[in-house]
């Protein structure tokens, strides 16, 4: 039987992890028959779109099948009869993030792109536009598939399903990719060798693992991450977690749970790049530079290996591989961001999660995982919870709730901290964060102004 062809879209298209994901689909061709390739971005973005674009058709001409790649500005002419819609955008560019991480940093509180102050300044810029996004697609494309890879993305994806109505959605991470690939390495087996029980959030997960027996092996692997290289994130400082803690809990943290457990030290060392290097931001957006530069060579037609120190390692093997399962319902495990019906029991039955699911014809399946012990029950809870603060406030423009993300989240001080970083957050994106004009303006009219944006202004302008 004749396979249906399909018609991908990337919004985001110019960022510079697209030939990753050109990458993955070209891999799976035989599986995925693509009809068509659109890749959209904002007038921002124009340029590293066409860069981008350009190396893209280039990958596929040098493979054996013929697919044409569009680029536009215009969502909707992309958008139109879809079946896949992948988002990959950042709202405000990296100079947004460089905000994000430096603003914090200045205020002695971690800065990171997903996690503490940043990560939900990131949410905030970025719910209303997914939502509008996903307004269009209910007009244009109301039979398409949403997949998620825009940050932070248990939260963006919750803010689709529950918020904007659109159930067949996914959101994905390459942070559990990287595990899988990484545990089954420690022991000389393939992965579908081990079994992998994922659950908890988004960028803050917890997973055990045992052999297709049914052997315990995660006790084996704690053991194995203070002697062997466990595959931590380029973007992410790899101070060893306490073991102590880690034996009691006989689970394997997320990388991304430095940032809570070890929090002293990844403040510390943030704090020392925000006073010499620069904070990873401002790092990537020189890795930026110098992979559009290589993205120009006419000659090049295959996914360089500098792509790797972008921290986006396996993107193509979560995105490409989850459409690929989508279409052919090949029922595939794999860890992504869905609604949770009940698969871990101290969390709403509707809300997302980032579970090991199965990923069928009709979405992803979670598996069950039960209830968690009262320290990871502890943290879950309060981390969800902040999470639909931060949602609802990004919707409403309630600053309000906007603060009571703030003061639930670990990674933010309290009291008149919380309420002065969130004040100069709010002026410094006063851009992209019209739900909140009101607030911003009386912020504003009392002289709350941007300390770090102003040096990072006078850094750009080479003053």
């Amino acid at each position: 039987m004749e396979k249906k062809p399909i018609k991908i879209v990337t919004i985001g298209g110019g960022s510079s992890y697209t030939p990753e994901l050109m990458e993955g689909f070209i891999k799976r061709y035989e599986e995925l028959p693509i009809k068509e390739m659109w890749l959209v971005d904002i007038e921002e973005g124009k340029e590293k779109m066409e860069i981008v674009g350009a190396m893209a058709q280039r990958m596929w001409d040098a493979s054996p099948y013929e697919v044409k790649i569009h680029l536009t500005l215009d969502r909707r002419e992309a958008l139109l009869g879809a079946d896949f819609v992948t988002t990959q955008f950042r709202v405000g560019l990296l100079d947004a993030r460089i905000k994000d991480e430096r603003i914090p940093f200045s205020h002695g509180m971690l800065g990171q792109e997903t996690n503490g102050a940043g990560g939900m300044f990131k949410a905030f810029r970025t719910i209303p536009v997914i939502l509008n996004i996903v307004e269009d697609m209910k007009e244009l494309c109301p039979d398409a598939w949403l997949i998620n890879f825009t940050n932070p993305s248990g939260i963006i994806t919750e803010a689709v399903i529950k918020h904007g109505g659109w159930k067949k959605c996914i959101g994905l991470c390459n942070v559990p990719v990287i595990a899988l690939t990484k545990e089954a390495e420690m022991f000389g087996v393939t992965e579908r060798d081990l079994v992998h029980q994922f659950a908890g959030l988004n960028h803050f997960h917890w997973h055990k693992v045992t052999d297709v027996h049914g052997n315990n092996l995660t006790d084996k692997i704690i053991d194995k991450m203070y002697v062997e290289d466990t595959g931590t994130p380029a973007n992410i400082f790899d101070v060893k977690f306490l073991i102590d803690q880690l034996k009691e809990m006989q689970l394997i943290p997320s990388e991304y749970h430095r940032y809570y457990y070890m929090q002293d030290e990844m403040l510390k060392h943030g704090l020392e790049e925000f006073n010499g290097i620069g904070t990873r931001a401002q790092q990537v957006k020189v890795t930026e530079a110098e992979l559009f530069e290589l993205y120009k060579d006419p000659k090049l037609n295959n996914k360089p290996e500098q792509l790797t120190k972008r921290g986006g390692t396996h993107y193509s093997d979560a995105a490409c591989e989850c459409i690929n399962s989508i279409y052919n319902d090949k029922r595939t495990h794999m860890v992504v961001s869905t609604q949770n019906n009940g698969a871990i029991t101290d969390l709403p039955y509707d809300c997302i999660v980032e579970i090991s699911s199965i990923i069928t014809g009709k979405g992803a399946m979670p598996l069950n995982w039960g209830k968690f012990n009262s320290a990871e029950r502890g943290w879950v809870q309060c981390m969800k919870a902040m999470e639909e603060c931060v949602i609802k406030s990004a919707i409403t423009g309630d600053y309000g709730l906007a603060l009571q993300a703030f003061l639930l989240n670990p990674l933010v001080k309290s009291g008149a901290c919380a309420k002065g970083l969130l004040d100069e957050l709010l002026v410094s994106h006063k851009k992209y964060l019209p739900q909140f004009s009101d607030k911003i303006a009386e912020l504003e009219a009392d002289g709350v102004v941007s300390k770090d944006s102003v040096v990072m202004d006078l850094m750009v302008n080479g003053h």
